[in-house]
């Protein structure tokens, strides 16, 4: 019997107004995936004026989302689209780097797919 995995890990790091967001995803997202995460995003920038997100995003074991989810991810697109500077999504299925490029339709700043962590968090590093 196999163990169908769910769920996802959440870093927040802040140097002034920059947020560094580390995600781990595992499995398929559900709504309230993005019930946390939204409330987790809004506490971390509570307060910040101008507030700058990057994202380091480990999609290796993300299956994919329900619909409602995906409905949630574009609303959060929507709502910090301009505060998003890179979004490094780490994966390893055709469909993750489709989604990559889906994603830099709707934030402000740059979405990348990378095949291995190191390149993407280089790539996070450099100065915009």
């Amino acid at each position: 019997m196999a163990v169908k995995k769910h769920g996802f890990s959440v870093g927040i790091d802040r140097d002034g107004n920059t947020l560094c967001l580390s995600l781990c995803i595992k499995g398929r997202l559900v709504h309230e995936d993005y019930q946390l995460l939204t409330s987790l995003l809004d506490n971390a920038v509570a307060g910040l004026d101008h507030p700058r997100i990057n994202v380091l995003m480990d999609m290796t074991e993300l299956e994919g989302w329900e619909m409602r989810a995906a409905w949630d991810d574009l609303k959060l697109g929507l709502q910090y689209g301009q505060q998003f500077q890179r979004i490094a999504m780490v994966g390893n299925r055709r469909w993750q780097q489709v989604a990559a490029k889906l994603a830099s339709w709707f934030i402000g700043g740059e979405a990348q797919f990378f095949e291995q962590q190191a390149p993407a968090l280089e790539w996070l590093n450099q100065r915009v």
